[in-house]
């Protein structure tokens, strides 16, 4: 399948396989959880700057193949089933490609609820479960449309569709290495390539990925004096490390600056709330706001202290806040730190972070590398 190509069209195509193209069509036009997978699987031909939406698709993953591998699609009898423990769906989740580092929300309550946010009048939602026992099921009755058990076809659809995934992150990671070989001359390439990852509308993870590569190799090049004591000060450098998963939603502070003990947090929101809860969130520690906007600084500013002051009112609240926020970095501050570390000869530096911090994020394995490689010969 080409990146181009509508995934729901490949929907149609393995239904229309397995079923004939009416019937496809018409379990289509009548299935919510059909629906819902295409609305899920709309990724599959944006690109790797798309979410995956992986964590859904793998909690009716795994309780689809529970379901199949004890044969309740023959031999029926499904309401007397004990149920699938939790701790085997959830090894079972990670053990899926790109599931390395899913979490519980899904199985426990985030599927089902979104599932109801795109169908509030469907009264079925995809997963059941027993708090007290850990003990989940699929809603058959989602799973069985006019009088066909798409179970085995909904396999198929997340099979396809996770291929379709890897297939854009390998090219990606692909187009890095490219990218990584150009000469010094090619300088004007380089930034474009680079520049196409920052733009506003993509995803949250590539804009953190490439943020703080361009972060890291900029002020790498950095040092400052430290020590306990006046005759042991020496130079050290700056280095910037990156504390936990892009997009995890962990409540944490995205990249630590060592040894000054700076705070980054990145984000693509302009909702002030969440600037003034981060801040919270570190006893209003200073904290430095990587955002995914081309709109200036002195504009992000200005917001950011109508809304303290919308907020809180009082002045002195306001001005904690607002001294909390010790710098903003913008689109255009962070294609003006590339054109600095492309000027030094960093930008080999620069690239191979990108990889390895995104080979991490889509959880590639050394097979995975190969056929990366193999893509660039």
């Amino acid at each position: 399948m080409s990146d181009t190509q509508d995934f729901a069209l490949v929907i149609r195509e393995l239904l229309s396989r397995r079923f004939g193209p009416e019937k496809a069509a018409t379990l289509l036009a009548a299935s919510p959880l059909l629906g819902y997978l295409v609305r899920k699987t709309k990724a599959a031909n944006k690109g790797s700057k798309s979410r995956g939406s992986f964590a859904n698709l793998y909690a009716i993953y795994v309780l689809v193949e529970d379901y199949l591998n004890k044969e309740y699609d023959v031999r029926g009898d499904y309401s007397r089933y004990d149920g699938a423990k939790f701790s085997a769906l959830f090894t079972r989740q990670r053990q899926l490609p790109f599931g390395e580092k899913l979490q519980n929300h899904a199985l426990n309550s985030r599927l089902n609820d979104e599932f109801y946010k795109f169908y509030p009048d469907v009264e079925a939602r995809p997963i059941l479960r027993d708090v007290e026992t850990q003990r989940y099921w699929l809603n058959e009755s989602l799973f069985i449309v006019d009088g066909v058990n798409i179970c085995s076809a909904v396999i198929e659809i997340i099979d396809a569709y996770v291929e379709a995934r890897r297939g854009s992150f390998s090219s990606f990671i692909a187009a890095c290495r490219r990218i990584q070989e150009l000469d010094d001359s090619m300088a004007s390439e380089k930034v474009e390539f680079i520049a196409s990852l920052l733009n506003p509308n993509t995803d949250a993870r590539i804009f953190e990925i490439v943020s703080f590569a361009i972060m890291k190799t900029y002020y790498g090049d950095s040092t400052v004096w430290l020590g306990s004591t006046r005759e042991d000060v020496t130079e050290q450098p700056v280095t910037l490390y990156k504390t936990g998963r892009t997009n995890a939603n962990d409540g944490g502070i995205d990249f630590v600056m060592r040894p000054l003990g700076r705070f980054f947090q990145v984000t693509e929101t302009l909702d002030l709330k969440k600037y003034f809860l981060d801040i919270d969130k570190v006893q209003k520690f200073p904290i430095t706001f990587v955002i995914k906007t081309e709109m200036s600084v002195e504009e992000i500013g200005e917001r950011l202290r109508q809304g303290a002051r919308q907020a809180f009112g009082v002045t002195r609240i306001v001005d904690s806040y607002m001294s909390a926020i010790e710098e903003v970095i913008n689109i255009p501050l962070l294609l003006e730190f590339l054109d600095e570390s492309i000027e030094r000869g960093a930008f080999g530096d620069l690239i191979a972070e990108v990889i390895i911090q995104s080979r991490a994020e889509f959880n590639l394995d050394d097979d995975e590398e190969a056929m990366i490689r193999s893509l660039d010969a």
